[in-house]
Order: C-alpha cells, then structure tokens, then sequence
C-alpha cells in the first residue's frame, strides 16, 4: 500500500479514448509502481462520473464534460481525486474500510452501495481488503475491476500476482465472482480494457495463474 500523501503519480497523459460510447480510458506508466495505471470517465446525462482517476492534461479533461463525482474502487486508487476534488468541486466516494485516506470523502459506500452513474459496488476482495469492483449494469455492461487483474498493452489479462496480493486465494475467489455479473465490457485499473470476449480474457487469467 503506498503511503498516505503519495497519491499522485508524475506522469500526465495527454488524451482519452472513447472505449464504448460514454465510457473513457486514459493511463500513465505510475512511477510509484513502475507498473501501468488507467482511469476511466463515465459521461451521464447527468455529468462525467470519473473512476480511479489519474492525472490528464487540461484540454482531455475538458473533453470529458462536467465532472459530477469521483469514485474510487479502492482506498489505494486516491491517485489525482483529492486536487480534482479542489479544482472541480465534485464529490468524492470511497470504500467505507478504507483507513490510510488522504482525505476525507464525501461519500463511503459499502458492497451493494449504489453510486453515480448507476454504478453497484460489489466487494471484490483478494489484492487488498477494500477493493470493490463498480458494476454498470445495461447494454453493454461494464464493470470497472481494481488491482484483481492486470493486462499491460499487447499482453494478455493476468490475475495478479502472489507477492502483490493481499490473500490470493481469496483474490482468485473474488475473480471467479466476476464471471458471474452481467457485463461485456472489462476495465482493468492496471492495463488496457477489454471490449470482446472479456469474460473468456477472465477465464484463461485464471486458467494461466500457479
């Protein structure tokens, strides 16, 4: 877990890609990891609900619309929330276990917790002990997964591995949960997201895994 403080990494990307219609990704290599991190932005007719958002350069953020809220999937995914908080007036919303905020969040939800957006906060536990998958149930369905899964660009969707996860075996648990929520679309906190076969993408992470 990174310490309290450290929320941001140094890198600022430049552009956003619209993955499905509405629904944006962007991503940095995270020096505090050295690993890749994505964000993601929901566009609502009600405004753009940001998800684990990292930092994004003026113009690609304003390409995103009125920002309403931000939601975190985990404690450790604070990442940019706390200076766009302050710049752009939208509440927060965390995981109600999570004790090493830098702040205080607007709002803490808890497993079955609707946010913005619509989204449904399933408890997904495994890589850490706040983590919580937010679901967007409809056509496509979308599910915004934290630190369970990992797919850097050009690479297959891998489950975490053993020495990064808080309980592995609980975390393939909380994979394997997955398998059984109405969605198509996969975003992955850590890697590109995946628009066809993802649940297929799931099933051989876990097949691959020791």
């Amino acid at each position: 877990m990174l310490p309290v403080g450290m929320s941001e990494p140094k890198e600022v990307a430049q552009s956003v890609t619209e993955v499905v219609p509405g629904l944006f990704h962007w991503h940095v290599h995270d020096d505090r990891i050295d690993f890749i991190s994505s964000a993601y932005a929901m566009q609502t007719e009600a405004g753009t609900v940001l998800i684990d958002p990292l930092p994004l350069a003026d113009a690609p953020l304003a390409q995103l619309g009125r920002i309403t809220a931000i939601c975190l999937s985990s404690g450790g995914h604070q990442r940019s929330a706390w200076r766009l908080r302050k710049q752009l007036g939208a509440p927060i919303y965390a995981p109600a276990l999570s004790q090493t905020l830098a702040e205080e969040p607007e709002h803490r939800y808890s497993d079955g917790d609707r946010l913005p957006a619509g989204l449904l906060a399933v408890f997904t536990p495994g890589a850490g002990t706040t983590q919580h998958t937010l679901l967007l149930e409809g056509d496509p369905g979308i599910a915004f997964v934290p630190d369970l899964l990992a797919r850097p660009p050009g690479e297959d969707v891998a489950l975490i591995p053993e020495q990064y996860a808080f309980d592995i075996e609980e975390a393939r648990r909380s994979v394997e949960r997955l398998l059984g929520l109405p969605f198509t679309v996969l975003c992955i906190a850590h890697g590109e997201p995946v628009t066809t076969h993802a649940k297929d993408a799931i099933r051989a992470a876990l097949a691959a895994a020791p």
